[in-house]
C-alpha cells in the first residue's frame, strides 16, 4: 500500500480555534485573511516599543486600522475572546488544505462541509484526525500508563519519517506538542503537569478508529483494538505496582536507589540531629569524589521554597557541596529557580513522577516479567507467496 502524506499542517491548531476562524472568515475576502497575518508578522515591535500580544483588546486598536482591525476584532469577538488573531496561521493552512471553507471568486463561503465541522460531525473530525496523524499519538499513549513528550518523541519521529516530509527535530517536537494540546482540549488525552495519558474517551475513540481501517492502514496508525486492550491492561497493572512501590520504607528505599545509580558510601542518617537530611552519599564526578545530601518527603503536598533553603543550609554540616530533594508530591512555582540560584549550591529536584521513572529504569524493588503479544509475520508469508509464484513460473517454462 502506498501511504499518502499525513501530518501536513505543522502549526496544528486547537479545533476550538479552528471553528472560530471558520465562523469569522466566512464571507470575508481570502486575500484579506492572509494579508492580516502578514501584517501582524511585520509588527515585531522594538525594544523601546515592544508589542504585548497577550491582550488583543489592547493591541488591535493600537496596531491595526481599517479592514485589518475590523477582521481581527471580528475573530476575537466570535471566539468569545479565546482565539488570539495573532496566532491563527495554522488555522488558515488547515482550513485550505481540508476544504473547511470554499473559495468563490476570492471570498470564503460556508459549505455543507463547513457546517458539518462546526457541528462537530464525527465522520469529518475522524477524517481530519487521520489526515494529521492524531490516531498515532493516541496509539503511542495506549501502550503507556503516562508519558512525557520526550518519551513519545522517537516513535513519533519514526512515524513522521514514513508518512510526512517533516524531518527537522524542532518540527517533530512542535508537531507533537500541538497535537497533544488538541487532544487534551477534546478530552481524549489527560494531562497532569508534563505527563500525558490516554483518557477513557480517548481509548474508546482509538478502538473505534482501529475497527474502521484496513489491516494495511492499521500498521501505519498503530495497534489493533485487541492490542490496545492488552497494552492497556499491562499499563494499568504497572501503574498500580509503581505507585505502591514508593510507599515502602522510603529512606532505605532511596538508599537502594542511589546505590543502583552508582553512588557510594550511602548512609541513612539518624532521625535526630541530621539538619533535615535523610541520606548522605558520595558520588564520583570525573576525577573528583563529591558528597551529596538527600532529603526525602513522603507527603504528596506541594514543596515550597523554605525547604530548599533548609536543605542548602544543611550542606556545610555534612561537608557536602550539593543536595537533592525527593518528594512524592510536586514543587511549587519558583522552586526550580531557587534550586539552581546563581552562586548557590545546586539542589536537584525529584518529584514523584521522576522518582518512579528512576526506580523503573534501575529496577530497584521492581522486576520485569515478560508479556508477549503474538502477531502475524507478514514478511514471512509474502516471501512464501513469492517463492510459490517463482516455482510455478519455472514449472510452466519447463513445460
Amino acid at each position: 500500500m502506498t501511504v499518502k502524506y499525513l501530518v501536513r499542517t505543522p502549526l496544528f491548531p486547537l479545533y476550538s480555534d479552528l471553528r472560530a476562524c471558520v465562523r469569522a472568515w466566512a464571507d470575508e475576502p481570502v486575500p484579506l485573511v492572509l494579508d492580516l497575518h502578514n501584517k501582524l508578522m511585520e509588527l515585531t515591535g522594538t525594544p523601546q516599543s515592544p508589542v504585548d500580544w497577550t491582550d488583543p483588546d489592547t493591541w488591535i486598536p493600537e496596531r491595526l486600522d481599517g479592514e485589518h482591525a475590523r477582521l481581527a476584532r471580528k475573530l476575537w469577538a466570535a471566539s468569545g475572546k479565546r482565539t488570539n488573531p495573532r496566532h491563527v496561521y495554522g488555522n488558515y493552512l488547515l482550513i485550505n488544505s481540508a476544504g473547511l471553507l470554499a473559495q468563490e471568486q476570492g471570498v470564503y463561503r460556508l459549505t455543507d462541509r463547513s457546517n458539518a465541522f462546526l457541528a462537530d460531525d464525527a465522520t469529518l473530525v475522524e477524517e481530519l484526525d487521520r489526515n494529521e496523524g492524531l490516531p498515532r499519538i493516541l496509539a503511542l499513549l495506549a501502550e503507556k500508563a503516562s508519558a512525557k513528550r520526550s518519551d513519545l518523541l522517537d516513535d513519533w519521529g519514526n512515524y513522521l519519517a514514513q508518512v510526512s516530509k517533516i524531518t527537522s527535530l524542532s518540527m517533530i517536537k512542535d508537531t507533537l506538542r500541538r497535537r497533544l494540546l488538541n487532544l487534551v482540549e477534546r478530552g481524549l488525552v489527560d494531562r497532569d503537569g508534563n505527563r500525558y495519558s490516554l483518557s477513557e474517551a480517548g481509548r474508546t475513540y482509538l478502538k473505534a478508529l482501529g475497527e474502521q481501517v484496513s489491516p494495511a492502514e492499521q500498521k501505519v496508525i498503530g495497534p489493533s483494538p485487541s492490542e490496545i486492550d492488552a497494552a492497556s491492561a499491562i499499563a494499568a497493572h504497572n501503574k498500580v505496582a509503581r505507585e505502591a512501590l514508593v510507599g515502602r520504607a522510603f529512606e532505605h528505599f532511596v538508599k537502594e536507589l542511589l546505590e543502583a545509580m552508582d553512588y557510594e558510601n550511602v548512609q541513612v542518617t539518624k532521625q535526630s540531629g541530621d539538619k533535615g537530611v535523610d541520606v548522605v552519599a558520595n558520588f564520583q564526578f570525573g576525577i573528583t569524589e563529591i558528597k551529596e545530601v538527600v532529603q526525602v518527603k513522603r507527603s504528596e503536598l506541594t514543596v515550597r521554597r523554605p525547604l530548599i533553603d533548609q536543605l542548602r543550609g544543611a550542606l556545610p554540616y555534612h561537608g557536602a557541596i550539593r543536595g537533592t530533594l525527593i518528594t512524592l508530591g510536586r514543587f511549587a512555582k519558583g522552586v526550580e529557580e531557587a534550586a539552581l540560584f546563581p552562586g548557590a549550591a545546586p539542589i536537584t529536584l525529584i518529584d514523584g513522577e521522576r522518582l518512579v521513572d528512576l526506580v523503573e529504569r534501575h529496577e530497584v524493588g521492581l522486576r520485569k516479567k515478560p508479556a508477549y503479544l503474538l502477531e502475524i509475520n507478514e514478511a514471512f508469508f509474502a516471501e512464501k507467496n513469492l517463492e510459490d509464484l517463482t516455482d510455478g513460473a519455472m514449472i510452466a517454462s519447463d513445460n
